[in-house]
C-alpha cells in the first residue's frame, strides 16, 4: 500500500456474541501437559510469595485485604478516599467523616495485616470512628467534641489517613518527586513508565493545563533517561480524553483537526528524548476515535525511525484481538515498531451500565472475568508472534496468567512485564528472582491529591472485589487450586460465555418488556448507517391544515360513538397494537427521526432518545395494562359471595401534548388512555403536526380503530374548545402551569360530571452542589441538564445552588464545558445545541438574557448563529434566588451561591417556589442526600447524576404542587387514573345455599 494513501479504518464488530467468541478462543487455547505442569508450578510459587510478603512498609494489596470491598468499612473507606480530600472547609468535612465512618465499624476493625500502612491508616480511622459515633448529627458531635480531642484532630486523623493510602498509590506528586523516588528505588534497574493523573478534560484550560504537564514531564524524563537502550528507558503514558474538552465520536472532524496536532507535538519531544510514548486505553465508544488519532500521528514523517511509539489495549474489549491486528497492519504499513500495552480493562463496571442505557444489543466488553482472563492470553499469545515489530508489554497482577504468558513466550525476549507502583512487588519479586533475565517494568501514577481520586478509586473498585485475582490470592482459605484453575474450565461450553446475572441490554427489563432499541455514536458503521437511513427517509414537511371549532366538536362525537367498542375490546388485544406500535416505531426510526429533526429542531442525540422513549411508552403501557385490565382483582369476604374490583374506560379522552416531545410525550398520553380503554382525541403542539399525524398514522396501522384515536391539530383556542366539549371524560395535558390553569378551570366550570385532569406542567428545577462533589461530575451533569435540548425540557436544570467554598472552581469549569459545546444544524451529528422552537420563544429568551446581563453576573454568554432561532447557553450568578420568579424555558442556567450552614436556608428557598419536579443533588454525604429529600416533596430527584431523561418504568416522571397533579408518566399508578373503578359484588348462595361451604370435608 503506498505511503500517501488514505489510512485503514478500523473495522471490528463493535459488540459480538460472547459464545462465538468463546468457541474460537477455547479451540485456539494452545495447551500441553507439560506446558499446563510447568505453569502450575511457577504460578503456585507466585501465590506462595503473594501470601508470604506482607512486608513491614506494607503493600497496596495489604489494604485491598484489610478493608474488602464486600465489608462496610471497605465501601466507606473508597466513598473517603474519593472525596475527602478536595473538601476545602471543616464543617462539610467534619460531616462527611461521619457520615462514612457511621457506615462501618473502624473502631471495632480487627487488623490482620503487620504492615505498617495498615496499621496506620486503621488507627486513624478508628480514632475517628471511636470520637465520632453514629447516629449523631454533625453539630452535636462537633459539640461534644470541643470538650474531647477537638474536630481538628479527628478531621486531620482521617486526612492523614487518606493521605497515606494515596502516597501508596502514587510515585509522587509532581514528577520531579516521582523521578527521585524512582532513582532511590531503582538501584536494581527497574523501569519505569510515568502516569500523569487527572480527569479527562473538560474544558479547553483543562486540556492545555494536561498538554503543559506532559510536555514537562517529558522534559523530565528525559533529562535523566540516561543511555540505556529504547526498550529499556522509561516512559510516559498519555490519555487522549485529557488532551481535549470534547473527545467524542460526534466531534470526529474537531477532534481530528485539534487533537492530532497536539499529540504528535508530544510524541516529537518523546522521540527526541528516545522514551516509551503510550496512548492510553479510553472507553468502548471511544476506541475507534483513539486509533484514528493514534494512526494520524503513526503517519507523521518526523516520527519515522524512532520504536518508542505505542498503545494499551484492554483484553476485557470484544475488540482487542482486532485492535492488535489493525496496529500490526500499521507497523507494515509505516515499517515502524511499536510496543502495545495489554491490560485487562479499567472501565468494566462503567461499560454495562453505558450499554444497558444505551440499549444496545450486546456489551462491548465481556460480562464474565474468565472471558476477559481468556482473551488475554490469546492476545498474549498474538502479540509474541508479532514480536519484533511489536514489543509486547504484559500489564497483571494475576499469577496465573503472569506464568501462562512467561509459558506462551518460550524465552525471555523482546517483551517485558508490568505492575502498577504499590502493587505486584512479590508476585515479580519471586518471578525475577527464578528468572533474573525477566523485565518488570513499574507503572507510577503521578499527581496531587486532588488528580489521585478517580485514579484510587479505580484502584479500589478493580482489586477490591471478592472476585479479583489480589483478594483471592490475599485470603489463605482459597485454595491455591481454585486460583489455578483455567478460564476455559471456569467458563465451561461456550453457551455459558455470559454472566448469568447480568442481562443482555434489550432484556433489562424481562420478563415484563423489552427495553428499546438505541445505538452506540462510537460504532462508526452503525452511526453511518442511521445517518443514511435518516437522509434516504427525509421528504419535504406537508403543509398540515388545522381543525374548525366544528372539526374539533365533530371529533368528540366520533370518538364518543367509537368508546363502547373499544372499551370492550380485550385488554390483550388493546396491548397487542401497542406492541405492535412500538415494533413499527423501532422499524421506522429513520423516518421519525428525519420529523424531529426537521419539524421540532433536534438534534441526533435527542431524536434517538425521543423514538425510544415513545417506545418504551408503548410496551410499558401494554405490559401494565395486561396486568390491570384483565378479569380484576378479587377481594376478600364473607363466605358465599365473590367481590371483584376491576377497571374500565372512562369515555372519551382529550390528549393535549407540547412541542418538546412532540413524539414521546404525544404518544404517552395517547397510548395509556387507549390501554385503559378510552377513546382518544389527540391534539398535538401547533409547532409539530407532522411528527403527531405520522404517529396516528402508525397507530391506526398497529389496530387501534380510527374511531377510538381522533386526531384534531390547531392552535390553543382548538384545545379550549376540546377541553369544554360535553362528553369529554377526562384531560391529560402536558405544557405550561398557566395553560394547565386553564384547562383546570373551564373543567371545573362544566355542568355534568367532574372529570379527571391529568398535568405535567415545568418548574425551576434546582441543583444543590455541596463541597463534596467532584467538579467534573458536575460539570458533565449541570451542562447536560441545562443545556442539552437547548434546555426545552420540562426537566431541565434551572437554578444551580453551588456550596460558596467550592463555587469559584465548580462555575468555572461548567462555564468552560459549555463554551465548547456546538451550536448549529441539529442535521448534523455533531451538533449538541439546535435551535430553540420558534421566534417567539427565541424573543423571550433573548429578552431574558438582557435583562439577566443588567442585572446578574454574567459567569458565560455564548455566541450562536445569527440566522435561525438559535439561543446560545448562559450562565448567570444571582445574588439571591428571589430574581429568579418564574420558569425560563431555554438554555440559561442561574447560579446562586449558599454557605453550607444555610442548607436549611436554600430548601426553604426551594420549598417555598411551589414548583416540584424535578431536584438534583451531588453530595458523598448519605445524611445530607437524606436531609434534603426528607425536606423537599419534589416529583423526581435526582442524587450525583443529570436531572433528564426519566426512563420509562425505572424513573417515573412527574412533579406535584405548580408542577402538576400526578400520577407520575411511565409509572404503575399512571393508567389506573385514566379508568373507573367498578366493584361486582355476587351472592353466589343466592341459588339455594353456599354449595362450595357445604363441600368443604373436616
Amino acid at each position: 500500500m503506498p505511503p500517501d494513501s488514505p489510512l485503514p479504518a478500523f473495522d471490528a464488530a463493535y459488540a459480538p456474541d460472547d459464545a462465538t467468541l468463546a468457541a474460537a478462543l477455547i479451540a485456539a487455547m494452545p495447551r500441553d501437559p507439560a506446558g499446563e505442569a510447568r505453569i502450575d508450578t511457577t504460578a503456585t510459587g507466585l501465590i506462595a510469595a503473594i501470601r508470604a510478603g506482607d512486608h513491614h512498609l506494607g503493600s497496596v494489596e495489604a489494604m485491598l485485604r484489610e478493608y474488602a470491598l464486600s465489608t462496610r468499612e471497605g465501601l466507606a473507606l473508597m466513598v473517603l478516599a474519593e472525596a475527602l480530600l478536595r473538601v476545602p472547609d471543616a464543617a462539610t468535612a467534619d460531616a462527611f467523616i461521619e457520615d462514612r465512618l457511621g457506615q462501618g465499624d473502624f473502631a471495632h476493625h480487627r487488623i490482620k495485616s503487620d504492615a505498617l500502612l495498615v496499621n496506620a491508616s486503621a488507627w486513624a480511622l478508628g480514632l475517628s470512628a471511636r470520637v465520632v459515633q453514629a447516629g449523631d448529627t454533625p453539630q452535636s458531635t462537633l459539640a461534644a467534641l470541643a470538650k474531647r480531642i477537638g474536630a481538628p484532630a479527628v478531621r486531620a486523623a482521617t486526612r492523614q489517613a487518606m493521605r497515606l493510602l494515596g502516597n501508596h498509590f502514587v510515585l509522587g506528586e509532581t514528577i520531579d518527586d516521582a523521578l527521585a523516588r524512582a532513582q532511590a528505588h531503582g538501584a536494581g534497574g527497574a523501569r519505569y513508565s510515568y502516569d500523569m493523573l487527572g480527569e479527562g478534560a473538560r474544558t479547553q484550560a483543562d486540556a492545555e493545563r494536561y498538554y503543559a504537564s506532559y510536555a514537562r514531564a517529558i522534559e523530565a524524563i528525559g533529562r535523566t533517561a540516561g543511555n540505556a537502550p529504547l526498550q529499556a528507558r522509561p516512559g510516559i503514558s498519555v490519555k487522549l480524553s485529557a488532551l481535549h474538552p470534547r473527545f467524542e465520536a460526534v466531534s470526529h472532524d474537531r477532534v481530528m483537526r485539534e487533537l492530532t496536532p497536539r499529540l504528535i507535538e508530544l510524541a516529537r519531544q518523546a522521540k527526541h528524548h528516545d522514551l516509551g510514548f503510550t496512548v492510553d486505553a479510553e472507553e468502548a465508544d471511544r476506541l475507534e476515535l483513539s486509533l484514528e488519532v493514534f494512526a494520524a500521528c503513526l503517519a507523521d514523517p518526523s516520527l519515522k525511525g524512532w520504536d518508542g511509539y505505542g498503545l494499551a489495549v484492554q483484553a476485557y474489549q470484544k475488540r482487542a484481538s482486532a485492535v492488535i491486528d489493525h496496529v500490526d497492519a500499521l507497523a507494515q504499513r509505516f515499517d515502524r515498531r511499536l510496543m502495545l500495552r495489554l491490560v485487562k480493562g479499567a472501565y468494566w463496571d462503567t461499560e454495562i451500565k453505558r450499554a444497558q442505557e444505551r440499549g444496545l444489543d450486546d456489551y462491548p466488553v465481556f460480562t464474565r472475568k474468565a472471558m476477559t482472563d481468556l482473551n488475554y492470553l490469546h492476545c498474549a499469545d498474538k502479540l509474541l508472534r508479532l514480536r519484533p515489530r511489536i514489543f509486547p508489554q504484559f500489564a497483571s497482577h494475576n499469577a496465573l496468567t503472569v506464568a501462562s504468558v512467561r509459558e506462551l513466550a518460550g524465552d525471555s525476549d523482546g517483551y517485558e512485564f508490568q505492575r502498577l507502583h504499590g502493587m505486584g512487588e512479590a508476585l515479580y519479586a519471586r518471578l525475577r528472582a527464578e528468572h533474573p533475565e525477566l523485565e518488570c517494568r513499574i507503572y507510577a501514577p503521578v499527581g496531587g491529591h486532588r488528580d489521585l481520586l478517580a485514579y484510587l478509586v479505580r484502584r479500589l473498585l478493580e482489586n477490591g472485589a471478592n472476585s479479583s485475582f489480589v483478594a483471592q490470592a490475599g485470603d489463605d482459605t482459597v485454595p491455591v487450586a481454585e486460583l489455578l484453575r483455567r478460564p476455559e474450565e471456569i467458563i465451561g461450553a461456550p453457551n455459558d460465555a455470559r454472566h448469568p446475572n447480568i442481562p443482555l441490554p434489550r432484556d433489562l427489563f424481562q420478563p415484563q418488556r423489552q427495553n428499546s432499541r438505541g445505538i452506540e455514536f462510537g460504532d462508526r458503521a452503525a452511526l453511518q448507517r442511521l445517518v443514511s437511513e435518516i437522509d434516504a427517509a427525509r421528504r419535504p414537511l406537508p403543509r398540515i391544515t388545522p381543525a374548525t371549532p366544528e372539526d374539533a366538536a365533530a371529533a368528540i362525537v366520533a370518538a364518543r360513538d367509537g368508546f363502547a367498542d373499544w372499551s370492550r375490546t380485550p385488554a390483550d388485544t388493546r396491548a397487542a397494537a401497542l406492541v405492535r406500535a412500538a415494533d413499527l416505531l423501532e422499524q421506522r426510526r429513520a423516518n421519525f427521526i428525519a420529523l424531529l429533526e426537521d419539524e421540532a429542531g433536534k438534534t441526533l442525540d435527542d431524536c434517538v432518545a425521543e423514538v425510544r422513549e415513545a417506545v418504551d411508552y408503548c410496551r410499558y403501557y401494554a405490559t401494565e395494562g395486561r396486568r390491570l385490565f384483565g378479569d380484576g382483582v378479587v377481594l376478600p369476604g364473607p363466605t358465599g359471595e365473590r367481590n371483584t374490583l376491576r377497571l374500565r374506560g372512562r369515555g372519551v379522552f382529550v390528549a393535549i401534548s407540547p412541542w418538546n416531545f412532540p413524539l414521546a410525550i404525544f404518544l404517552g398520553q395517547v397510548t395509556a388512555a387507549l390501554m385503559a380503554g378510552n377513546a382518544v382525541v389527540a391534539k398535538p403542539a401547533e409547532q409539530t403536526p407532522v411528527v403527531a399525524e405520522a404517529a396516528v398514522r402508525l397507530l391506526h396501522e398497529s389496530g387501534v380503530p380510527r374511531a377510538a384515536l381522533q386526531l384534531v391539530q390547531g392552535d390553543g383556542a382548538i384545545g379550549a374548545a376540546l377541553v369544554a366539549h360535553r362528553d369529554v371524560a377526562g384531560v391529560v395535558f402536558t405544557g405550561s402551569t398557566e395553560v394547565a390553569r386553564a384547562i383546570n378551570r373551564a373543567l371545573a366550570a362544566k355542568d355534568g360530571p367532574i372529570v379527571p385532569l391529568i398535568a405535567e406542567t415545568g418548574g425551576i428545577n434546582t441543583m444543590i452542589v455541596d463541597a463534596t462533589a467532584l467538579p467534573e461530575q458536575v460539570a458533565d451533569d449541570v451542562v447536560a441538564s441545562a443545556f442539552r435540548s437547548a434546555g426545552q425540557r420540562c426537566s431541565a436544570l434551572r437554578l444551580l445552588f453551588v456550596q460558596d467554598d467550592v463555587a469559584d472552581r465548580m462555575i468555572e469549569m461548567i462555564a468552560g464545558s459549555a463554551r465548547e459545546l456546538t451550536i448549529g444544524d441539529p442535521r448534523d451529528p455533531a451538533t449538541h445545541i439546535g435551535p430553540v422552537i420558534d421566534a417567539e420563544a427565541k424573543a423571550k429568551l433573548d429578552a431574558h438574557a438582557a435583562k439577566m446581563t443588567r442585572e446578574a453576573s454574567v459567569q458565560f454568554a455564548g455566541t450562536a448563529p445569527t440566522q435561525g432561532n438559535y439561543v446560545a447557553p448562559h450562565v448567570f450568578e444571582l445574588r439571591d434566588a428571589s430574581h429568579l420568579t418564574e420558569e425560563v424555558f431555554g438554555p440559561i442556567l442561574h447560579v446562586v451561591r449558599y454557605k453550607a450552614s444555610d442548607l436549611d436556608d436554600v430548601l426553604a428557598t426551594i420549598a417555598r417556589s411551589g414548583y416540584a419536579l424535578t431536584l438534583g443533588v451531588q453530595s458523598r454525604i448519605d445524611d445530607t442526600v437524606a436531609r434534603i429529600v426528607d425536606r423537599l416533596a419534589i416529583g423526581n430527584v435526582y442524587v450525583n447524576r443529570n436531572i433528564i431523561g426519566a426512563v420509562v418504568g425505572a424513573q417515573p416522571f412527574g412533579g406535584s404542587g405548580l408542577s402538576g397533579t400526578g400520577p407520575k408518566a411511565g409509572g404503575p399508578h399512571y393508567l389506573p387514573r385514566f379508568a373507573l373503578e367498578q366493584t361486582l359484588s355476587i351472592n353466589t348462595a343466592a341459588a339455594g345455599g353456599n354449595a362450595a361451604l357445604l363441600s368443604e370435608q373436616d
